[in-house]
Parts: structure tokens; sequence; C-alpha cells
């Protein structure tokens, strides 16, 4: 499924890349070629993940539930690289899995819907210009099937942003896609769930489809899933 074509020279960010899914995201982009971007809200952590994937790895400073976090992140891809080729939109907090919808946490929801979702409306609207410039673009929007209020409705906001996204950036060549790791084995995982590497895999399944490949799907392991 994980694509076999060399990507050297091209940039890709991971949002919330410190750890878990989204690290090992990076080591199989890294893997593949691509110059890789950790993006990390805590600079030392990023760092320490950074050495951890092998290749070319490196920090940037991105806290998506900044205002302005995601704007100063896209301004030093664009000093450093005047382009970028994937991003794979990941960082969230708070599955809350115990919470209901007529009974939820509401503090914990609310940070975990604006970190899910305006986090990630954020980062996308900042980099969507760098994404256009490549040329071969690829938005990746990890969303989850199920999981608390806050990420239930999350994951209809993100499916349904992923549409918006798909229309306006198609001229651009930039692909948009959604998807669903399933239940993986991390700190904000349940224990006893899949691998990361197999759940990694289809994230860089989507993150390097041809220019040809689908756009404003949800998928999951290289196959559709319904709304």
């Amino acid at each position: 499924m994980t694509s076999t074509t060399n990507h050297s020279g091209k940039v890709a960010l991971v949002t919330g890349a410190n750890r878990g899914i989204a690290l090992e995201t990076g080591r199989q982009l890294a893997g593949l070629g691509f110059t890789v971007l950790i993006g990390a809200r805590d600079l030392a952590k990023g760092e320490a993940a950074a050495k951890k994937p092998g290749g070319n790895v490196e920090v940037i400073a991105l806290d998506v539930t900044a205002p302005d976090g995601p704007a100063l992140a896209a301004a030093e891809v664009e000093r450093r690289f005047g382009r970028l080729d994937v991003l794979v939109n990941n960082a969230a907090i708070h599955y809350e899995l115990s919470a209901r919808a007529l009974n939820p946490h509401r503090t914990v929801g609310r940070k975990a819907f604006e970190s899910y979702v305006v986090g990630a409306w954020r980062v996308a609207f900042a980099f969507a210009p760098l994404l256009s410039v490549s040329g071969h673009g690829r938005l990746v929007i990890v969303s989850p099937e199920a999981g608390s209020p806050a990420y239930s409705t999350g994951r209809a906001t993100l499916n349904a942003l992923t549409r918006i996204l798909a229309a306006e950036l198609h001229d651009a060549g930039v692909l948009v896609n959604a998807i669903s790791p399933d239940w993986v084995e991390t700190d904000m995982g349940r224990p006893g769930s899949r691998p990361v590497a197999p759940g990694a895999a289809g994230i860089v399944w989507v993150a390097t489809l041809p220019d040809d490949g689908p756009t404003g799907g949800f998928f999951r392991d290289g196959k559709q899933l319904p709304w």
C-alpha cells in the first residue's frame, strides 16, 4: 500500500509529530526520501523526537491552538523551502472516551474541539498557499471514525472541511483527503490496539497518491469509507 517512489527533495510537515502515530508517519515519509518537518508545541520534545526516525528529519515550532501559531510556522517553511509538498494535519488532544453528548466534560471537550477542528483549519489555511506552489501538494487530515462527542462532531466537521478544501485546491493540483488510522496503540489510543506502523502506512499512502489519485475522500488502509 505504501508508495515505493523516491521522494527525495520533497518537503513534508507532520503536525503533533513528537510521538505516536504522527512520529511513525514522519519516519515512513523520511524513509521515502522526504525532508520531514516535525511540528511540535514543545521544541525540546520535538528535537528529541526528530532524532528517532532517521533520514532527513527536523523540528519546527507549531502550536495549532495558538491563533498565530500556524501562520508563523508557514512563514518559516516558506523562508526555508519556498513550498510544501505534503501536510499531514494530525495534532489533537483528549479523546474523552467516557463522555456522552448530553453529559460531556465541557472544558475538555471544548479544548479537544478547538485543537482537533479549529487547529486543523488554521493549519490548512496557513499552508494552502505553499501546497499550491508545489503543484503536486497533498493535504492529509487525520480523522477518527468514532469517539467522544468532541471527536464525533469533530469528525463530521473535518470531513466537511476536507471536501471544501478539495474543491478549492483542485485547480492548484492539491489532493485533499481524510484518513482514519483506526485505533492504534499510542499514549492516546487503547492498550492492545493495532501497532502504529500499519496505521501510519495508511496516512503515508494518502500523502503519496499519484496526481490522478482521489481527492475529497475518507479512507482507512487504502479503502474508501462512508461519510
